[in-house]
């Protein structure tokens, strides 16, 4: 059997922690509240059509926060929701304002598009929630259509602006940089971030879920994000990782902090302490994890907590995916999922399982 827990000494408080085989903590929790989303990004959704998940199926409010209980009893701390586009599920004001309540729960955050953020942004930052992340991948009217097949440009943007200022604790604009396509807007997107206080993020073109037009040689690098920045900003200073986010940060000469997640070229699977519930209550331990854990039937037959924190804790205690390193050893990367394959398990969709 492997070593599940290992102590931890905080100021207040002493716990146990749940390892994984590779000694990797629980420690993040991404719940996605529904699969639908209103745009269209072609690295995730490229085809015309999508089918959805039953609404019969998608976890209540009172299920998640069930589950969030058990997850946080067993060492999970932060907690995100996403989508599809998570500001599409009706009363979720609701859900922060509980998940918020949950005292083991020290960061609540949410991964969005945008198009819904100048509503609501107000109205989450008073429920609880700690940081936003809105998707934003081209600051250009006819790119943002070409990629997300929607005219929604000037509502992302007013959006961020509004997440901006209503006092979240931290605010994040994510950017999937693709060879050819937005690999000359990294100083323009990095300008925005400046302008409307968000620290900006570029992530590698991910081979993930949905990606049915990914391609190799569209990954931009990381090493080539930072040679096309220092080209227009000068000497830029790595900063020391501090903990097990994604993402490694940089500086800018004048101290604006920026980050890079890298993976596809340089995977991160070691320090992974993150896992993935979807709307209906499919437990994934990996992002390239092709099963997951039921955990709406254990809800649903009435299991009482101690149950499901069992059998959150054994399987997380038998994890050894590392699917990013893996398949940076593949000889032959290519599209994770055939359309076909998809189309037999709805769950291997990113927009599914959640960013």
């Amino acid at each position: 059997m492997p070593n599940t827990t290992a102590a931890e000494v905080r100021p207040d408080v002493t716990e146990e922690v749940l390892l994984d085989r590779l000694e990797r903590p629980l420690r993040s929790l991404r719940i996605s509240v529904i699969d639908r989303c209103d745009l269209r990004c072609n690295y995730c959704m490229p085809e015309e059509e999508y089918t959805w998940l039953p609404q019969r199926d998608i976890l209540s409010f009172d299920e998640i926060e069930t589950l969030v209980r058990a997850f946080t009893a067993s060492g999970v701390r932060r907690v995100r929701l996403t989508g599809g586009e998570p500001l599409l599920r009706a009363n979720l004001v609701e859900l922060v304002e509980r998940l918020g309540d949950n005292p083991l729960v020290e960061d609540l955050a949410l991964t969005t598009n945008g198009t819904q953020l100048e509503r609501w942004a107000e109205r989450l930052q008073q429920a609880g929630l700690k940081r936003v992340t809105v998707s934003l991948d081209s600051l250009r009217p006819e790119r943002f259509m070409s990629l997300t097949r929607r005219s929604a440009l000037n509502r992302v943007l007013d959006g961020i602006r509004a997440a901006g200022q209503v006092g979240f604790e931290a605010l994040k604009i994510n950017t999937v940089a693709m060879r050819g396509f937005n690999d000359d807007e990294l100083v323009e997107l990095l300008e925005f971030g400046r302008e409307v206080g968000a620290e900006v993020r570029f992530i590698e073109y991910m081979d993930v879920g949905g990606a049915t037009h990914w391609a190799e040689s569209e990954v931009l690098s990381r090493a080539e994000m930072l040679g096309r920045l220092a080209e227009q900003y000068g000497t830029i200073e790595a900063e020391e990782k501090a903990d097990v986010a994604p993402a490694n940060r940089f500086l800018l000469p004048d101290g604006t902090r920026f980050g890079i997640i890298a993976s596809v070229t340089e995977p991160f699977c070691k320090s992974c302490d993150r896992s993935r519930l979807t709307a209906d209550g499919m437990w994934y331990l990996c992002l390239y994890a092709r099963e997951g854990v039921d955990l709406r039937q254990m809800v649903r037959d009435g299991a009482a907590q101690e149950e499901v924190m069992r059998t959150i804790r054994s399987a997380w205690g038998e994890r050894e995916e590392r699917g990013a390193e893996e398949r940076l050893d593949s000889p032959e990367r290519g599209v994770l999922y055939q359309v076909e394959e998809l189309k037999q398990d709805l769950h291997r969709e990113m927009h599914t399982r959640g960013g």
